[in-house]
């Protein structure tokens, strides 16, 4: 084991996007994972491209660094084994609705009867306090109710469009991964276990807003919600001559610097009320970003490129998909590396992204096959091998 959080075992009760995201950040911070599946599996393992059923894409970049065992958690037996590894758990981590671990009779009392220390972690849809509680969640209708797609068409969009991302479930992922590491460190202090509720509309609605509360931040409010900067319809990758540039000229030693590039002097830079402060700028964003996009498109990617870097000025090339797994600092870093994976043959790996002086993390396993673990990890409970062959006879298991 490596990494930071070698040692800690995790019941990995979660499917989909958002619960195995996190806890592959907490696998990949070295953490032993346990992820439990029903005889079906993980519903991500059947979705995007794939070599062999049940080894999709998006199942291998979200649950490399775990051990995967069946159980049939709507059998006494599944349960049973379930409370045997919490036992020995550090942490259980479930994205279902409450309700629905209350009727497996896996409420947090249930698992706390048996390990009091347990840090018992659920993604929920909504505060469990409120009138949506029951409701189910899903990225696309979280990103609607926090106004994404609202806000794109009041920054210029034709009609409302959701994120190409499952930007909710994975910003309430990250939000799932501090939370267990504050509840751990809580415990580490007092030695107490504890349940946390973790939910996505909250957690983004705050996203959200930290930067569009606007004038609605006082009360009364002093001005529209909104962050015109962020709003403005010509807030876009800027079209150069021959293709497209991001660049953002932010500060006044930025823009002094475009001034110059551009053959304008620091006089007209400090008479132009529009552009002098960052005060004045704040009130004219729609303004100044139509006119540099006109400056813009007067030469090319490369040639603004050179001349944007050595003014130190913030701009780098609009990437593709594929521009991405091409790039150069990419490249350099050795961020994507070709691996062999047991079953899939060769597949591209994205790397841990943080690097550590002491504890650095590691790729240790790659995403496994249902029930790759089942007899390995149920041994580790207690079990003998003539009960884990009549756990598989019953179907409560599969290897």
């Amino acid at each position: 084991m490596s990494g930071p959080l070698a040692g800690v075992r995790i019941i990995d009760l979660t499917s989909v996007i958002l619960g195995p995201y996190a806890t592959q950040i907490l696998a990949d911070y070295g953490a032993d994972v346990i992820k439990i599946e029903p005889p079906e599996g993980d519903n991500t393992r059947y979705i995007n491209a794939h070599r062999h059923p049940g080894m999709g894409a998006n199942f291998l970049h979200l649950n490399r660094n775990k051990r995967s065992i069946v159980l049939n958690l709507k059998h006494a037996q599944g349960r049973e084994a379930l409370l045997r590894l919490a036992k020995t758990a550090d942490v259980l981590v479930y994205n279902v609705r409450p309700a629905a671990m209350a009727r497996l009779k896996l409420a947090y009392e249930d698992v706390a009867a048996v390990n009091p220390r347990i840090i018992y972690a659920g993604a929920t849809g909504f505060r469990q306090s409120g009138p949506y509680a029951a409701k189910a969640a899903y990225d696309d209708i979280i990103q609607g109710m926090v106004a994404l797609p609202s806000l794109l068409v009041q920054a210029g969009a034709d009609r409302p469009r959701f994120a190409p991302s499952t930007l909710t479930d994975r910003i309430t992922g990250l939000n799932t991964v501090h939370a267990v590491l504050a509840a751990l460190f809580h415990r580490e202090r007092s030695g107490e276990g504890q349940a946390v509720e973790i939910p996505m509309f909250e957690g983004v609605t705050q996203f959200i807003l930290s930067d569009h509360m606007g004038g609605r931040t006082f009360e009364p409010p002093i001005a529209p919600m909104g962050y015109p900067r962020l709003l403005t319809p010509h807030r876009n990758p800027y079209q150069t001559s021959d293709g497209y540039l991001c660049l953002l000229i932010y500060n006044d030693k930025q823009w002094r610097a475009f001034f110059k590039l551009i053959g304008k002097s620091e006089a007209e830079f400090e008479q132009d009320e529009r552009i002098n402060t960052h005060a004045n700028r704040a009130r004219h964003f729609d303004e100044l970003y139509a006119w540099v996009a006109s400056v813009i498109v007067t030469r090319t990617s490369a040639e603004w490129l050179e001349a944007l870097t050595q003014a130190d000025i913030p701009a780098m090339p609009l990437n593709s998909l594929d521009d991405l797994l091409d790039d150069p600092h990419h490249a350099a870093t050795g961020f994507f590396k070709v691996m062999e994976h047991p079953s899939e043959g060769q597949i591209r790996e994205m790397d841990i992204p943080t690097t550590w002086s002491k504890s650095q993390p590691e790729i240790r396993m790659h995403a496994p096959r249902l029930g790759e673990h089942s007899a390995q990890v149920l041994r580790e409970a207690g079990y003998s091998d003539d009960e884990i062959h009549a756990l598989h006879a019953s179907g409560v298991t599969q290897s």
